[in-house]
């Protein structure tokens, strides 16, 4: 008989949350029992799973010796709140929120460095990273090996629902209030979203980089075990709902063999490589797939060490929620 595991999913009622409430059942993974936990706020709603309504309640209140495996896909606060009780429990943790430290909880992604789950012990601390450091890792990863990768700049176009509900829901609002000329007053974002582009992603440090900065060019160096390369990263917030973008530029030590890079895009896992001449979207293409798209694969205009590429992916469903489920997908085999 196959084993069946007891999970709670902590931030139910979030997008990447219900999301991953969702893929859990579309890839048939063995649940015996699902808990679902929210602040108080939340506590009372329901999300629908295996054809029933499943309550959400208070996170506060759980007793997490419930279950076998939980997934912190809140806020990074809820993760440093509670995380320390799951463990105490004999619960694999998985945190969506970089809320742990790398050197407590290494950062996964199945394509990349599913390797290093094989040095871990139970029970399990393990962070699923943000979206944008699993589009850029699932698709540099496989270049290593090809190319000596010195830099990477990157211009990344976030979708309003990097935000959670809040950004979706405000950017619908502002877009009605427009397109039915009246007045609009802008809430949740600082200014106009809709039909505009901002230049900053939450608040940034005296220095001027936003914590989504910061959390990614982290990420991207943990996933590809370079911990000196650099990395310079832009966060624009754009008017989308799902899906981000990704304007890339690598720098590397030596010529681009451009044939070479392509055929090792065409093979590696969870990338879909778009032929020379057509482009990927996010709207068009990434949004509720499985694959990060990759396309506009080219060297520089007048320098034949720099690789240019141009990156979609779902940001809710691939960048975040499946990532976290394929890695509870190696683990459960040591969970009993």
């Amino acid at each position: 008989m196959k084993q069946s595991f007891d999970i709670a999913v902590i931030g139910a009622t979030g997008t990447v949350g219900e999301t991953l409430v969702q893929i859990l059942e579309e890839r048939e993974f063995p649940v015996a029992s699902l808990h679902l936990l929210a602040s108080i706020e939340s506590a009372g709603h329901s999300v629908p799973f295996k054809g029933k309504n499943v309550r959400v309640r208070e996170v506060d209140e759980f007793d997490f010796s419930k279950v076998q495996l939980v997934f912190f896909a809140a806020g990074p606060a809820i993760t440093r709140s509670y995380a320390a009780r799951a463990t105490a429990a004999g619960c694999t943790v998985i945190d969506l929120s970089g809320g742990l430290p790398a050197e407590q909880a290494p950062t996964i992604i199945p394509e990349v460095n599913a390797a290093l789950l094989g040095a871990l012990r139970k029970p399990y601390q393990i962070a699923s990273p943000s979206p944008s450091a699993t589009a850029l890792a699932v698709v540099i990863a496989p270049l290593r090996a090809l190319l000596g990768v010195v830099r990477v700049n990157v211009t990344a176009c976030l979708a309003v629902s990097s935000q959670g509900r809040e950004g979706v829901a405000e950017l619908a609002r502002q877009t009605a209030e427009l397109l039915n000329v009246r007045p609009m007053e802008p809430r949740f974002f600082d200014r106009q979203m809709a039909f505009n582009l901002l230049a900053q992603v939450g608040t940034p440090d005296t220095q001027g980089h936003a914590p989504l900065e910061k959390r990614l060019v982290t990420e991207l160096r943990e996933l590809l075990a370079m911990p000196l390369l650099k990395v310079s990263a832009t966060c624009v917030q754009a008017p989308v709902f799902f899906g981000d973008s990704f304007s890339v530029s690598l720098q590397l030590s030596g010529a681009v063999d451009l044939a070479a890079v392509n055929a090792v895009l065409e093979a590696a896992p969870g990338i879909e490589l778009i032929e020379a001449g057509d482009y990927p979207t996010a709207v068009g293409d990434a949004v509720g797939q499985d694959v990060v798209y990759v396309g506009r694969v080219r060297t520089g205009i007048d320098d034949p060490e720099e690789l240019n590429l141009w990156i979609t992916s779902d940001n809710v469903r691939k960048g975040a929620a499946l990532n976290a489920v394929q890695v509870a997908e190696l683990l459960i085999k040591d969970l009993v």
